[in-house]
């Protein structure tokens, strides 16, 4: 998942909105020295193995930004989160992933997830989950997915075969766009996928009429992706002219962000979301989100209609 890029709201204006509509936003670092909710997990429907709702996608991990997002992986793993989310496809995220769990001791600590794609122009299967590996610093994957679903055919033999080999525990496919969402539940008929990770937001819910109910029939895990809409963070930026609805308190959300992140893993087909971040602050912000009450279906219902009145 890509870190939002172009415009987008500030945690600044996010609290600016908040105080505004009476709740009293708090920062990040002031709730969680507060709070005292558990942290929310969901289990994976294949093992019973429970992941805490919140993780961090990596797209905009980059070899420059490296001092910056050790603090980020540290408080990560402080607060409770555990799935880090990356890719080939991504630049420099897996060297970068690899570097920081290493120097940090998480590796115990963390559930990490890559991808990998099948084609003429794409490297040999075994010679791309080698050099993942030799980038990740690790000699196992808590899931590999294929990405874009570029491949699953011709791949999920040799997914099987590692799997068995307990090279992987874990195995899926993924997508960030709509359309895709017709071949993917095809895919999901036909195969024993563990997880599969697909786009889906307040303002974006095809996937919760199309991909979770098959999801849910074939007790398949998902991570939901782009939850703050799109790769542009287009929620943000619209949230910015919307004031947080008094109900958000409720469930324990103090801005945009948090709100719009327990709206997505409250869905009873999500079992995590994977919310860019290279910020301290941002990373905190997000994961409070994982803290205290989710919305329940009236909830979820009323946050769609305030939501869709404010159009």
């Amino acid at each position: 998942m890509k870190e939002l890029t172009g415009p987008k709201l500030s945690r600044r204006d996010a609290a600016t909105l908040t105080l505004a509509a009476g709740v009293g936003a708090l920062c990040a670092s002031r709730s969680f020295a507060a709070a005292s909710a558990a942290l929310i997990t969901k289990a994976i429907p294949s093992s019973g193995q429970r992941l805490p709702v919140i993780g961090i996608g990596t797209n905009a991990f980059s070899e420059a930004k490296h001092d910056e997002l050790r603090p980020v992986l540290k408080r990560m793993v402080e607060l409770g989160g555990s799935v880090i989310d990356t890719a080939p496809a991504y630049g420099e995220s897996e060297q970068v992933i690899g570097e920081l769990v290493a120097e940090l001791g998480i590796r115990d600590r963390i559930f990490l997830a890559t991808k990998l794609t099948a084609g003429a122009m794409a490297p040999a299967p075994v010679d791309t989950l080698q050099r993942s590996f030799e980038r990740l610093k690790t000699d196992h994957l808590d899931l590999l997915q294929v990405h874009n679903l570029q491949g699953v055919e011709q791949l999920w033999p040799q997914l099987i075969e590692w799997q068995r080999a307990r090279k992987i525990r874990y195995i899926g496919m993924t997508t960030s766009v709509a359309s895709d969402h017709p071949r993917m539940i095809e895919l999901m008929r036909k195969f024993p996928v563990d997880f599969v990770q697909v786009d889906y937001s307040i303002a974006n819910r095809d996937a919760a009429t199309s991909v979770f109910p098959a999801a849910l029939e074939r007790r398949i895990a998902v991570i939901a992706n782009v939850p703050f809409g799109g790769r542009s963070g287009a929620n943000l930026t619209q949230s910015q002219n919307r004031p947080l609805p008094p109900f958000a308190a409720e469930f324990g959300a103090s801005d945009w962000p948090q709100l719009l992140l327990k709206y997505v893993v409250s869905h009873p087909a999500a079992t995590c979301t994977i919310a860019g971040s290279t910020k301290v602050e941002h990373l905190e912000d997000n994961q409070a989100a994982a803290r205290g009450v989710l919305p329940d279906a009236a909830g979820r219902r009323r946050l769609e209609q305030y939501w869709d009145a404010q159009a």
